[in-house]
């Protein structure tokens, strides 16, 4: 760690662009959320008396959630945290505002050797690494009851197993969150792009395309299975056999299946051309931003206490303090971790997923709306390839149409 923060404080002092002042040359502000406000200050006492060179800077950690951090940063930059943590989401926002200093070379390759494919993906934006990863626990995957389901790899071996059960499969497929496992999975694209000031400016969508007539028919052979239940909420279930799910619901997914409880990555589905399919679908990670600093000196140390808060060490220590899932690789190996299978199920789908970007508001609905359609029997096993895909190209077009 002493070596990976001394290659940062030197980055740092040989920092490029400079993109505004703070209030005070010697105050360090870091925004967190509430929940790890005092996890943060302790950290950082270990941080100072690990490296008296910059202890002498005065240290402000204030509750600021990543839900809220980036809004705030982008009204007032200059007023804005030092450090902050943000959710992926906002990093282009936060990159065409300058409230975000570009990782060092020597910097990146140490971050991106240590932390996970996807927290490291939503951490960069075109090919510059802008943020540090801080967790990779954000997304989806199943749950299941393990005497009931005998193959959790496979979706049409899940739904037959829950069938032969009497067992219901849960899965929001009118939520545009869920309904992307299909989507991306079968390898359709569905990405916006925005300006400086956050407008959407296009559109990058090929749903409307064989692979997305193979996501969409995949949806409708669920759909029409008796064992089928749309939903993604462990405690809104009834004579549930599986389940996809996040890791917020974990602790009712083992009150709910006790012994059998078990978790896995998304299983893969076999489409109507007869191909396999790993499901795949959206990603969530917290990520730590540095603004860009007038003094030299003050950015050197920011960096380095950025690294130190989104090492191994500390998100491990995060994790048994407040059960964020790590996005390092070794954290992830440890006993504590693995030890969570419902992270460590997590971690597996991530792999297989993107990190979720901006999207507008339109398009939850409009992706609801989808997914209804197909609930309600308005498109289903008898439709026409050609009205399915005229149903897509409308969705497609539509989708676009929010970025013009």
């Amino acid at each position: 760690m002493k070596k990976q923060i001394m290659g940062l404080i030197a980055a740092g002092a040989l920092a490029g662009a400079v993109f505004g002042m703070n209030a005070s040359a010697d105050e360090i502000k870091v925004w967190v959320a509430d929940n790890v406000v005092d996890f943060t200050n302790q950290q950082i006492d270990a941080f100072k008396e690990a490296n008296p060179d910059f202890a002498g800077y005065d240290y402000v950690v204030e509750a600021v959630g990543e839900g809220d951090a980036a809004g705030n940063m982008i009204t007032d930059v200059e007023a804005g945290a030092d450090i902050f943590v943000f959710a992926q989401d906002q990093i282009a926002r936060l990159v065409s505002a300058g409230a975000l200093i570009d990782v060092a070379p020597e910097n990146a390759e140490i971050v991106e050797s240590e932390n996970d494919a996807g927290a490291v993906g939503a951490a960069t934006v075109g090919d510059v690494l802008y943020a540090y990863p801080l967790t990779s626990d954000n997304g989806y995957f199943l749950y299941y009851d393990k005497s009931v389901v005998t193959d959790p790899g496979s979706l049409e071996k899940i739904v037959a197993d829950c069938e032969a059960a009497g067992k219901n499969f849960y899965m929001e497929i009118n939520s545009g969150w869920y309904q992307t496992a299909f989507f991306f999975g079968a390898g359709a694209e569905l990405t916006y792009e925005t300006d400086d000031t956050g407008a959407f400016t296009a559109c990058n969508a090929s749903y409307a395309s064989d692979k997305g007539l193979v996501a969409l028919k995949k949806m409708i052979e669920l759909k029409s299975s008796p064992a089928f239940q749309n939903g993604s909420a462990v405690g809104e279930g009834t004579n549930v056999g599986a389940i996809v799910d996040g890791t917020w619901d974990s602790g009712a997914a083992q009150d709910l299946f006790g012994e059998n409880y078990a978790c896995a990555k998304l299983p893969t589905f076999t489409g109507a051309d007869g191909a396999s399919y790993q499901m795949s679908g959206f990603g969530g990670f917290k990520l730590l931003g540095v603004k860009p600093q007038e003094d030299e000196a003050k950015l050197a140390a920011c960096d380095a206490l950025a690294a130190y808060l989104s090492g191994e060490e500390v998100q491990l220590a995060r994790f048994e303090a407040v059960g964020w899932g790590p996005s390092n690789l070794k954290a992830q190996q440890s006993e504590a971790v693995q030890a969570d299978v419902a992270l460590s199920a997590l971690a597996e789908q991530l792999a297989y997923s993107i990190p979720q970007g901006q999207y507008p508001g339109d398009y939850w609905t409009l992706a609801t709306s989808l997914g209804d359609s197909i609930i309600s029997g308005e498109i289903g096993p008898d439709t026409s390839d050609e009205d399915l895909m005229a149903t897509l190209q409308k969705f497609q077009d539509t989708c676009i149409s929010y970025a013009e």
